[in-house]
């Protein structure tokens, strides 16, 4: 596979929806009469990031699961609360339009995701089909997972680690972090600065970013060629995590790594979404780099995306649904960039709540590549849901599930045994009531009274579940 078939190899297309529901809910014969939201309740699990997950519950004894982004806060969906009470959980669009001033980029589109994905729950439920159905015609029945690599000083054991997902999980597809910090003093303009979040500013920056030397681009291509020698060439392999980067540096990048030896199939969020001339740095880089541009995961809804995907400064669309906006804003986005000829992966770090709704969406897409798994070395996290089969994944794809809505239950036990510790979260609890969100507050106010608190590499200092220097999966407190 030469560096471009990765981009115009097509998966084949049964049919496109850019604006609307394929299936209108609130207009069916079948819907019940009278169907109305009652309350909005949720819990944090404790993982390899806090997975904050909610239910709305209605009037006629059925809910819906939604999940708020990884390392976000369960409060920014509680605070809808007072837009949600007493509306039809069938009028989706409406709901939405409502909810919309109160989302935005990174993990405050958390609880505009998480709210989507609830009412898909509750509609495909009420309707008696898979939520799927609401959003178009199933393209796929299988999703390809690709499978996320912590980078690692030691080469060495990069390699093994990558390889061992790729055996174990039979995985197809695999993504790599050459983060700043295995490059520091190489690269100008870096601190070295070890922790688990930080993409360098990828978020904005103006005109500013890393500038790559030729032996910093050399020691990350060791690190490539390791894990390259590993895994072979038959995997389709990406990287990320490189820091902001100038535009002429990201094209040096993207001509170094397009070399047959190291065959990278996309480079992620090399220039920021945010920042002066964002679009026109990366519609420079897309022109000037052999690799394909890979973004962004942290960037909200439709209208977000539509410069990029217009300016041609985009070549592969990496909605996380989870901040992006949910199965219906995300369906748009991916449907608007298949028109444009540009191809669509999913970031994914979430419980299986998120990641079986993003399959809900994934397998309605078009020119659909593969979606990110970033906890399958968890031993549990197949445990926190029941009704689809298991393991989760299998032969390097999760299976898009055929029950009414999500089809996916919580796991009550082994969720309560996972539960984020009360001192580091704003609202604790299994599905508490919600009184305090009762009446409307504004986001200055709830975030000045604590209502809403940072979790996961945003800010919380708790421990968390990860693979330790030796490969134990060990639940403790890190630098992040």
């Amino acid at each position: 596979m030469n560096r471009r078939s990765f981009l115009k190899k097509t998966t084949g297309f049964a049919g496109m929806v850019l604006t609307g529901l394929a299936i209108n809910p609130a207009k069916t014969f079948s819907r019940p009469s009278d169907l109305k939201i009652t309350d909005i309740r949720g819990c944090t699990v404790a993982a390899n990031y806090d997975y904050p997950i909610i239910k709305i519950y209605t009037n006629q004894d059925v809910y819906g699961l939604g999940e708020v982004r990884d390392a976000g806060s369960l409060t920014t969906a509680l605070i809808l609360k007072p837009l949600l009470v007493g509306k039809d959980p069938l009028d989706i669009e409406s709901i939405m339009e409502t909810i919309r001033p109160w989302a935005g980029n990174g993990r405050q589109g958390g609880g505009f995701s998480a709210v989507d994905m609830a009412l898909f729950d509750i509609a495909g439920k009420t309707l008696g089909v898979p939520s799927y159905k609401i959003l178009g015609p199933k393209i796929r029945d299988k999703i390809p997972i690709y499978g996320d690599t912590d980078a690692n000083e030691d080469a060495e054991v990069y390699a093994d680690r990558a390889k061992i997902r790729v055996d174990k999980f039979k995985l197809k597809h695999l993504k790599m972090d050459l983060r700043p910090w295995l490059v520091t003093g190489k690269l100008s303009g870096t601190s070295g600065t070890r922790g688990r979040g930080g993409r360098g500013g990828m978020m904005g920056g103006g005109m500013r970013g890393t500038a790559a030397t030729e032996e910093g681009l050399k020691i990350w291509g060791e690190y490539v060629l390791a894990v390259r020698e590993a895994i072979g060439y038959d995997i389709t392999l990406g990287a990320d995590h490189f820091g902001s980067m100038t535009v002429e540096s990201g094209i040096a990048l993207g001509e170094f790594m397009a070399q047959p030896q190291y065959h990278l199939e996309y480079i992620e969020d090399v220039i920021g979404y945010g920042g002066q001339n964002a679009v026109e740095r990366n519609k420079q880089l897309c022109e000037g780099s052999a690799t394909p541009s890979l973004g962004f995961e942290d960037l909200f809804s439709f209208e977000g995306y539509k410069p990029f995907i217009n300016q041609g400064a985009i070549d592969i669309t990496h909605c996380d649904m989870l901040t992006s906006g949910g199965l219906l804003e995300t369906k748009r986005i991916c449907d608007y960039a298949y028109r444009y000829g540009v191809k669509t992966m999913f970031h994914c770090a979430c419980s299986p709540v998120g990641a079986m709704a993003s399959v809900h969406c994934a397998c309605t897409i078009p020119d659909f590549i593969s979606m990110e798994n970033h906890a399958m070395d968890m031993p549990w996290w197949d445990d926190l849901v029941t009704g689809v089969p298991k393991p989760l994944i299998q032969d390097g794809c999760y299976t898009v599930p055929e029950r009414p809505g999500l089809g996916i239950e919580l796991n009550d036990e082994v969720v309560r045994k996972y539960l984020r510790e009360p001192e580091y979260l704003a609202k604790t609890g299994y599905f508490e009531p919600t009184p305090e969100f009762d009446k409307p507050v504004a986001l200055d106010d709830a975030q000045a009274r604590r209502m809403i608190m940072g979790g996961g590499s945003r800010g919380m200092a708790g421990p968390w579940w990860h693979l330790n220097e030796d490969g134990e999966m060990v639940y403790e407190a890190s630098a992040r």
